[in-house]
């Protein structure tokens, strides 16, 4: 049983809204709720934002609104369930298009040192 402060985000990383995945990731969500948590379900089908990290990291691209939602619900959670298919062993393009427009160094992780190991800020 998750405790009553338990903050779950629920991402259905897949890029189709009527995928089996969709469907996992409600009921995960559905479950997470029957347990007390309180739950954030997202859909990256229904995200709208540029998935090309255009300037890897030596430019910083604004993030559009879905982008700031994703990134403030990673930062609310405490557990994060992420429901995504692999296609030719990966995660689907929109899903790693994601990732890299919202794990930033800054946000997600910091250069120190040498920068052979960066610190993590989640």
């Amino acid at each position: 049983m998750a405790a009553p402060s338990s903050r779950v985000l629920v991402l259905d990383g897949h890029p189709d809204g009527t995928s089996l995945c969709s469907a996992l990731a409600s009921a995960a969500a559905e479950t997470a709720r029957a347990r007390g948590a309180e739950v954030k379900l997202l859909h990256l089908s229904a995200m709208q934002f540029d998935s090309n990290l255009a300037h890897g990291y030596k430019q910083r691209q604004d993030h559009e609104p879905d982008l700031q939602l994703f990134l403030d619900a990673v930062r609310w959670c405490d557990t994060l369930i992420l429901v995504h298919p692999l296609w030719w062993g990966a995660a689907p393009a929109k899903l790693k298009g994601l990732i890299d427009r919202v794990f930033l160094p800054g946000i997600a992780f910091a250069y120190e040192g040498d920068g052979h190991f960066p610190k993590k800020l989640f």
